[in-house]
């Protein structure tokens, strides 16, 4: 990645979790057969060379059955492998050994079009699809580089639906929701401090509207800056590796909530959770891979074809979190947002 970024080489970079099976590919390498992307820097193919999918133009009604027609819960979350890993969480929250823990678990999914329709489809700000692996659509930005080297993340953290009573102020008075943001910023805010100088906060807690025809919710994003200074290119893998894993998918303080966190989970990650970048040769754009469907446990190259579907999802859990609410809250994220 040093090596490609040094000498202004396009790419697109594939990092799980565990940081066992990471990728790095050329765009000029890419076969249109097998992946496919977006990003705010750029896509592949581009729109010319695409093969077109027939999207009916709808009104909000008719947009939200078609949203629910690509995608049923087939099986939930078994509810005593949730309580068990829920149970190690929080004790370890007790313990004092975390203070945040992202709590993930698959969902079993049934659709009736392919992983690439779908990924043709969503709306997200990150959208890739590997063949026979994984398709992803992530609304969250992992880091930004710019050419003159100024980086920036903006962590998620806090969603409501956007159609409850005084919605708003309900995410933002919410103390445990409040908890887990604080906790997030100060983890990135730290992490960008050990690789940049001029750390600062400049947006707090400020809220975005997602839309989805199954219902929009609002979401509680940060934005956090650094300035990384000249010749970043050449070292942009060291500094990926600096910050990884991403803070808002795993807790604080990092190392100790990983462990918890396969502990309770019970099955690596893979690339759910990791970041898929793209580097335009000047400036680079990543995103935490959430909101994401696998044909293979954690889209690992490496792992068995699953006989069906698997949407992967979940949220933070502090000392606030109360069980069926987390548990609730998983399977509503199970959905599309589509264009």
């Amino acid at each position: 990645m040093n090596r490609l970024g040094g000498a202004g080489t396009p790419f697109i970079c594939l990092l799980d979790v565990e940081n066992s099976h990471p990728r790095v590919l050329p765009i000029d390498s890419l076969n249109t057969a097998e992946i496919s992307f977006a990003t705010p820097l750029g896509e592949f193919p581009a729109a010319q060379h695409r093969t077109p999918i027939h999207i009916d133009p709808c009104s909000a009604s008719s947009a939200a059955a078609a949203d629910a027609a690509l995608l049923t819960v087939h099986r939930p979350v078994c509810r005593q492998r949730y309580q068990s890993g829920f149970q190690v969480i929080r004790h370890g929250l007790l313990r004092g050994d975390s203070f945040l823990a992202n709590l993930t678990y698959p969902v079993e999914i049934a659709t009736p079009v392919s992983l690439y329709h779908i990924h043709r489809v969503a709306h997200a700000r990150y959208r890739l699809w590997w063949r026979d692996h994984f398709t992803v659509f992530s609304p969250e930005t992992f880091v930004t580089i710019t050419p003159d080297g100024e980086i920036a993340t903006f962590p998620m953290k806090g969603t409501i639906a956007a159609d409850l009573p005084d919605a708003a102020r309900q995410l933002m008075e919410n103390p445990k929701e409040a908890a887990e943001h604080l906790t997030v910023v100060d983890l990135l805010r730290n992490d960008l401090g050990r690789i940049g100088r001029r750390v600062r906060v400049e947006r707090y807690r400020y809220l975005d509207r997602i839309h989805s025809p199954a219902g929009d919710i609002l979401q509680a994003s940060s934005e956090i800056r650094a300035e990384l200074g000249s010749g970043w290119r050449a070292r942009i893998g060291d500094l990926l590796q600096e910050l990884l894993p991403a803070g808002s998918i795993t807790g604080a303080p990092k190392c100790r909530t990983m462990e918890l966190i396969a502990e309770a989970e019970g099955e690596p990650r893979g690339y759910y959770t990791g970041v898929f970048g793209h580097f335009d040769g000047q400036q680079f754009c990543s995103g935490v891979m959430i909101r994401f469907i696998e044909q293979r446990p954690g889209g690992l190259p490496d792992a068995s074809m699953l006989p069906g579907l698997r949407f992967r999802a979940g949220g933070g859990i502090t000392i606030y979190s109360q069980e069926d609410e987390e548990y609730a809250e998983l399977h509503t994220k199970v959905r599309i947002p589509v264009r």
